[in-house]
């Protein structure tokens, strides 16, 4: 992913609340069920940092996040970054009430970019992530509510 292109948007509705959903991605242990297995910790407070590791490929990704913005039950926004590789990404998770339940929208922002000769930074290597977590939070939510 590059600056220059477009942020990746992934949407889902959910037959939960707003207290479900938020739960669910903001709480260690929902996160871990659902999310990354191998984060150690996680807070909804403007300036948490957490980092933990993914490989893949024989690559290692050593994730480097910072909240940077919570409007509970609305919106948490955290800072993307990765110890070996240069690069620097936003993503938000936006909150929003319908009638049946809630609308869960993730929006993955590049603003310093990624190196193009890796495939997991590919955009639609990114696409196809946030679509894999967003359908097993979905399988989550429904088995757990």
């Amino acid at each position: 992913m590059t600056s220059k292109e477009t942020p990746i948007i992934v949407e889902q509705s959910f037959e939960a609340s707003v207290n479900i959903i938020w739960n669910a991605i903001t709480n260690i242990h929902e996160m871990k069920c659902w999310f990354f297995d191998s984060i150690p910790n996680f807070i909804p407070v403007v300036g948490f940092k957490t980092e933990f590791n993914v490989t893949s490929e024989e690559r290692n990704f050593k994730h480097l996040w910072t909240v940077t913005e919570v409007e509970p039950l609305k919106k948490i926004i955290t800072n993307w970054k990765y110890e070996e590789y240069s690069g620097n990404s936003f993503v938000h998770f936006e909150l929003l009430e319908q009638t049946n339940g809630t609308m869960l929208r993730i929006t993955s922002i590049v603003t310093e970019s990624f190196p193009t000769n890796i495939p997991e930074f590919k955009p639609e290597s990114c696409r196809a992530g946030w679509k894999y977590f967003m359908n097993r939070l979905k399988n989550y939510i429904e088995t757990n509510s």
